[in-house]
């Protein structure tokens, strides 16, 4: 694990991304914001964190939620999602974003879990146990060594918080045709998401009509295709600067207009920079 670098962006927000090593790689993000609003977007990973100062304000699945402090907020992988503060005074928080893949592992280690997956029906969680256990796992992930003490506190607190709160969905056995289509080209522009793609060439992989097409996108998704795109542009973005390019050459290989194009979509969905990903 390397340690995360505080970067201040004014005088009072902050964030501090770490990439740690643990169970096959967790991001960690903690942040004290104020003025920071998260566009709609979607991770492909779980978003699990604790409110640490004020309150949060998030919509995800299909409502509005406010978390105090205190309290734990959850998002499932693909969820669309937002985030802003409740209060004036901003609000401050730690979060884990662990792949679907190793919640996956955690229920089928459980009874009748296997085959099944992995998702919170709550988008807030008001649990003070679980809380403290969850701020003393993100304490000593942000250290350096103890990798033993790191894991093991990991895999106690997802078991705990999965047991506790996660229910199970069978994956279906058939997808309706409609959606099929729409996964199809959710595919297609996962493989090529630096390429201009037009409504025209999308809906026409669907087969539907414009509109049809913009309407199933969104009732799937939940995004329309263009932020869709811009979600996909940004998964590879985030891959690129992990390989070591830089911020300029990531910008232009994922398709975006330029550097500040990049940098503002950058920090609407993941709450801090480039650069500060970079550091982390």
């Amino acid at each position: 694990m390397r340690a995360g670098e505080t970067v201040t962006r004014s005088p009072k927000e902050h964030a501090e991304y770490h990439r740690l090593d643990a169970l096959g790689g967790v991001d960690m993000l903690q942040a004290r914001y104020y003025r920071q609003r998260f566009a709609r977007h979607v991770h492909d990973t779980f978003c699990i964190g604790v409110i640490d100062q004020g309150a949060q304000r998030f919509y995800r699945s299909g409502a509005e939620h406010v978390a105090p402090r205190g309290d734990i907020i959850i998002v499932n992988a693909d969820d669309v999602h937002t985030g802003s503060s409740a209060l004036e005074h901003g609000w401050a928080y730690r979060a884990i974003y662990p792949h679907p893949d190793l919640l996956n592992t955690i229920l089928r280690e459980l009874p009748e879990g296997k085959g099944f997956v992995p998702w919170f029906p709550d988008a807030v969680i008001h649990d003070p146990g679980l809380s403290e256990q969850l701020l003393l796992t993100f304490s000593m992930l942000a250290k350096e060594g103890n990798n033993l003490l790191k894991e093991t506190l990991l895999l106690s607190s997802l078991t705990l918080l999965s047991v506790r709160y996660s229910r199970t969905r069978r994956p279906p056995q058939r997808l309706p045709a409609a959606t099929e289509r729409i996964l199809r080209v959710k595919d297609f522009i996962e493989s090529c998401p630096e390429a201009d793609h037009t409504l025209t060439r999308l809906a026409e992989l669907a087969g539907l009509s414009h509109w049809h097409f913009l309407r199933q996108f969104k009732a799937v998704t939940g995004l329309t295709p263009h932020a869709y795109l811009v979600q996909a542009r940004l998964r590879k973005a985030k891959e690129l600067l992990r390989q070591g390019f830089t911020i300029l050459d990531t910008s232009m290989i994922c398709g975006f207009t330029d550097q500040s194009h990049f940098h503002r979509h950058f920090k609407n969905s993941l709450g801090l920079t480039p650069g500060e990903f970079i550091k982390g």
